[in-house]
């Protein structure tokens, strides 16, 4: 057999052996998590250290590195992917810096973690361990059922502690799945809930407005009637009787009071004056030499009209001469 088969047999027989259990199902076990994995083509498996510090509860990745991993598990992602002539994963999150650690380092992490998911496997560990001083071997039990491919490697059935440990976390997995369904479902509904009651409260909005606005309309009619109201009174009306005469006047005159023959003598001469041009401006003296009167009686005569509402005042003119006007204008 020449060297290269040579080779690709030990590098068959290597991957066999670390490919008797899978292994994300192996780290699975050990981390409870799934983490990334780069592998190489020597079968050598590769993780990034802040993943396994994640799903182990390490808060300090870098002091739990120094802590519990040597420097001979441990390197960056350029220079293994380098080693191996390969390139740099693509993503954001595959950096030339990213620390790695292979499996000795991540079971290393593993066995110096406090978290209760990790027990069974450090149990198995320890089993491991246990055996292989006793015996000087540790042997994983056949498979009951083999690959019937001919030249397949042999099966081998994941011990125990790994199952159970496999079995314990997919059935957390299913749960949180579950709680995490139902919290959905719980805001599905609570979503719906608060829909209907802002379209409850946008109807009592509307409603709002609509009666403000009706209200407002009403106050604006009440304000306008006030308006009219108010310029109705302040407007004075006019009137609607015909416009008095010497004859109308005189006659009402005589029903006011009980006219002497000298103050009809002085209403006979002041009233169409009155009528005619709407006020009387005659200095007493005149109406005096008109009546035959002296101006003391027809001042008298004058004091009794307006006495009784017949005429009223209305001042008097540069030079004294009193002014006055029929009491209904």
């Amino acid at each position: 057999m020449n060297e290269p088969s040579k080779q690709r047999d030990s590098a068959a027989e290597s991957f066999g052996r670390t490919g008797a259990i899978d292994i994300n199902d192996f780290v699975y076990a050990a981390s409870g998590e799934r983490v990334r994995r780069l592998t190489m083509p020597n079968g050598s498996h590769w993780f990034p250290a802040v993943d396994v510090c994640k799903s182990l509860g390490y808060t300090t990745p870098r002091k739990a590195l120094l802590d519990h991993v040597p420097e001979d598990h441990r390197d960056n992602l350029e220079t293994v992917t380098g080693s191996h002539g390969l390139s740099i994963p693509a993503g954001r999150s595959w950096r030339r810096d990213l620390q790695l650690i292979d499996l000795q380092g991540l079971i290393l992490l593993v066995n110096a973690c406090t978290k209760p998911a990790c027990a069974p496997f450090k149990q198995w560990v320890a089993e491991v361990i246990e055996a292989v001083q006793k015996e000087g071997h540790y042997t994983l039990a056949e498979a009951e059922v083999q690959p019937a491919e001919p030249g397949a490697p042999i099966a081998y059935a994941m011990p125990e502690q790994v199952a159970e440990a496999i079995v314990r976390l997919e059935a957390h997995n299913l749960q949180l799945d579950e709680e995490l369904a139902n919290g959905q479902r719980e805001s599905i509904v609570l979503q719906k809930e608060t829909l209907v009651m802002q379209r409850e409260l946008l109807a009592t909005q509307q409603a709002t407005l609509a009666v403000q606005q009706a209200m407002v309309r009403a106050m604006e009619r009440i304000a306008d009637r006030f308006d009219t109201l108010v310029l109705e009174r302040r407007t004075p009306k006019t009137a609607l009787t015909t416009p008095p005469t010497t004859e109308s006047v005189l006659t009402d005159w005589r029903e006011r009071l009980s006219v002497t023959e000298d103050v009809w003598t002085v209403a006979v001469v002041i009233a169409p004056v009155l009528v005619a041009s709407g006020e009387l401006r005659e200095p007493l003296e005149s109406i005096a030499a008109r009546t035959g009167l002296s101006v003391h009686r027809v001042n008298e005569c004058l004091r009794l009209l307006r006495k009784h509402a017949c005429i009223r005042s209305r001042g008097g003119t540069g030079n004294g001469t009193p002014v006055y006007v029929l009491h209904q204008a």
